[in-house]
């Protein structure tokens, strides 16, 4: 298994152990309402803890991307986004940020005045047609998932004649686009919960060591997700032991990046897979 690195503000950032990357949502609505924060006090000690507990990368959030949210305006993302990183950088906090958006603007709005390092897309470009350009302008790295429609259609539209095949032509698609426009640092999620039934989520989690083909780093994001908490007849909130379940399964199948609410189980697990590679038990 090839480990990746990825330039982040000028400086190589390795992905070997895993990276683990906290979320902060500054939205009212996120499915797991343990994760938003919406005053400052919030912010910083969430922010505090993900440094404490051993995070690698923080993932802000302005806009939900659950299962029929709403979108808001884009003033109103950049609204959350322009406070939320102010405070955050007040925070003296050295970690890389990125900002979980589909819109260009944005992007561009939270590199150039923020020193954000990282932009994650959940649409790969689909949702603003200048996002693909942006980036390549920015030269940051850039998390391109896979998703149909968006997050307010994205449950209507689950039919697949070959789900892997799908993908695959997906992100091959992109990943050109992008190559022509000089991007080289590309990331890929393959969008557990993003226009995909439980059972689709569970195929996709059995294959995922294919998606190594395209040779980049994969993010897996399924932290406390309906795939577990549907599945085992519980709620969100009591949804960490089947997070960290898959998190494992996902790091034996190739993932480099986890993105989580919860830092100390992940960073945990990760240390554990770590360990068996050093020892060649995996």
């Amino acid at each position: 298994m090839r480990q990746h690195t990825i330039n982040v503000r000028g400086k190589l950032f390795s992905l070997n152990p895993a990276a683990v990357m906290g979320i902060v949502n500054l939205t009212p609505d996120s499915f797991y309402s343990e994760s938003r924060k919406n005053d400052e006090e919030s912010l910083r000690d969430r922010i505090r803890q993900i440094v404490e507990e051993g995070g690698n990368i923080i993932d802000i959030g302005a806009c939900s991307s659950r299962p029929d949210a709403p979108i808001v305006s884009q003033e109103e993302e950049m609204k959350r986004l322009r406070n939320g990183l102010q405070i955050i950088l007040k925070t003296g906090c050295n970690l890389p940020l990125s900002v979980d958006t589909f819109r260009a603007d944005v992007a561009k709005m939270c590199v150039e005045e923020y020193g954000v390092a990282i932009i994650n897309d959940i649409s790969s470009g689909q949702m603003d047609k200048n996002m693909f350009q942006t980036i390549a302008q920015m030269q940051v790295p850039y998390i391109m998932m896979h998703m149909r429609g968006t997050p307010e259609t994205m449950q209507q539209q689950t039919k697949y004649n070959d789900l892997v095949a799908e993908m695959f032509l997906y992100f091959s698609v992109r990943i050109n686009q992008l190559r022509e426009l000089g991007v080289n640092d590309i990331i890929i999620d393959p969008g557990f919960g993003f226009a995909k039934t439980t059972e689709q989520n569970y195929e996709l989690l059995n294959r995922l060591e294919d998606f190594q083909e395209f040779d980049l780093p994969i993010l897996v994001g399924v932290s406390r997700k309906s795939m577990i908490y549907k599945h085992l007849g519980i709620t969100p909130q009591d949804a960490l032991n089947g997070t960290t379940v898959i998190n494992t399964i996902a790091l034996t199948k190739g993932a480099e990046i986890l993105r989580v609410h919860d830092i100390k189980p992940c960073v945990e697990a990760v240390r554990i897979y770590d360990k068996l590679k050093e020892n060649a038990i995996l």
